[in-house]
């Protein structure tokens, strides 16, 4: 069974605090070069956040095509040898654009290069222009979530060590085995879809990653969760608990207005006002309010949290971070 953190699990599924980590995420497709990415990495790693992830698209998400986006799995192995702390992975690969097997091997060849720090997060896919933009094939919802299953249920098959068979529609296994092993890879399922996504991640995750998701709505996905949990035989317990959420943050409102400008140049879909913002859960204004709300979702269960960063160049924003949120959660 895939887990092996325990937390304690009261009745009725909410998970009490743990110890909150903190995480960079980037957006990679809005602008990433290797110089960006570097400067990220080396942020992350010398200011104490637990990891550094980022988006793995094709293209810009918001109509500019000519913006870099420095491919993701040619980023990634980069990180198993500059850094030496940080966990770091794809926050997520859509199946749509891999084989699972293919995405399987690449895992723990990165995994064993940095040491057991890598997780492998991935989605049934979503973008319907960067598909079609680049000729992918993109399926009807159904499908894509028969083949996410498929794919989820053959990584996890392969990193056993023995051979396997699926006999499965999309993603057929027939005496595979594949090594080397990983050692330490997280396989984190995103999405908040309650039906399929959050049932794959009960049976097959170590982590279950969700955004877009307030603290009122989020109660409710724990106990959807711990019932996909009941009826795969698992503890909820088992399955780590994290959130990506995009955050502003500064000393005074003119700052945090000065970062959020900024910002929506490069996202011009965030929102434009603070109401916005905390009517989303979003993390949002000076050092003691994001404290304050990171703090609200270690309450509900959350164990770590990628800070999605809108502007890839801000690195004062995570100096801020590290210096006076990471010490103030501890």
């Amino acid at each position: 069974m895939p887990g092996s953190e325990s937390t304690r699990q009261p009745k009725g599924g909410r998970m009490t605090a743990t110890r909150l980590e903190l995480n960079v995420m980037i957006e990679g497709q809005e602008g990433l070069t290797w110089e960006r990415w570097q400067r990220l990495a080396r942020a992350a790693e010398d200011g104490g956040f637990a990891g550094l992830y980022r988006s793995d698209h094709l293209t810009g998400l918001f109509g500019d095509s000519t913006r870099p986006s420095l491919e993701t799995w040619a980023s990634l192995p980069w990180l198993a040898t500059a850094t030496r702390r940080i966990r770091f992975g794809p926050i997520v690969s859509p199946l749509t654009f891999y084989h699972p097997a293919l995405l399987a091997k690449r895992a723990a060849a990165i995994d064993q290069l940095a040491g057991g720090r890598f997780d492998l997060g991935i989605g049934a896919g979503w973008n319907e222009m960067e598909h079609r933009m680049f000729g992918i094939p993109f399926p009807p919802l159904r499908e894509r979530m028969d083949r996410f299953e498929d794919g989820a249920r053959a990584i996890r098959a392969l990193w056993r060590g023995r051979p396997v068979t699926l006999e499965q529609r999309h993603v057929a296994l027939h005496e595979a085995q594949s090594f080397p092993l990983p050692t330490g890879v997280r396989l984190i399922v995103g999405g908040r879809g309650e039906k399929r996504t959050m049932r794959v991640a009960a049976e097959l995750a170590d982590e279950w990653n969700v955004t877009r998701v307030t603290f009122d709505e989020y109660p409710r996905k724990l106990e959807i969760l711990a019932g996909h949990c009941r009826a795969v035989g698992r503890d909820p317990a088992t399955i780590r608990l994290s959130l990506m959420v995009p955050v502003v943050i500064g000393r005074t409102r003119v700052e945090v207005a000065a970062r959020l400008a900024r910002g929506r140049e490069w996202f011009l879909r965030a929102p434009e006002h603070e109401a916005e913002w905390r009517a989303q859960s979003f993390l949002f204004g000076s050092v003691d309010e994001v404290v304050r709300d990171l703090t609200r979702w270690q309450s509900l269960g959350i164990q770590g949290v990628m800070l999605q960063c809108l502007d890839p160049d801000d690195l004062a924003a995570l100096e801020l971070i590290a210096r006076e949120v990471i010490p103030a959660l501890r």
